[in-house]
């Protein structure tokens, strides 16, 4: 009688190695917009914000005389590799031949006093060759 364990070994490693790898931070949206943490799509790569550097932009209920900026740390998968860059809003990155851009920040910063909804901060991106 012969075995089949050959036979299995050689099917398990084929399927293995056909199923793409597990992206942490749980399912991949597909809108190009994410939450800290949350890995999203962006054509051929897999964008996931992973904190906020820094968050200088100007209140939406103040006139200044500088809009300030947003740097955020970013974790960026391509085909066969994967990079972690800081982006810069409005600032469009070459990475592996493919543009990328911290395109929004959302919410919007407000001055004074009122009280703040306890929203979360969600960012989007676009990219393209």
């Amino acid at each position: 009688m012969r075995s089949a364990l050959p036979l299995l070994t050689a099917f398990a490693l084929t399927a293995c190695a056909t199923l793409p790898a597990p992206i942490a931070g749980g399912n991949v949206r597909q809108d190009g917009r994410a939450l800290l943490g949350q890995p999203t799509r962006i054509g051929a790569l897999v964008v996931t914000p992973r904190a906020v550097v820094e968050d200088s932009r100007c209140p939406i209920n103040a006139r200044c005389v500088w809009a300030g900026r947003v740097v955020l740390t970013t974790q960026v998968a391509g085909p066969g590799w994967r990079e972690t860059r800081n982006l810069t809003l409005g600032q469009p990155v070459l990475t592996h031949g493919v543009t990328l851009a911290l395109t929004s920040v959302e919410p919007g910063k407000m001055a004074g006093a009122q009280p703040q909804p306890d929203r979360p901060t969600l960012f989007g991106f676009e990219g393209g060759r």
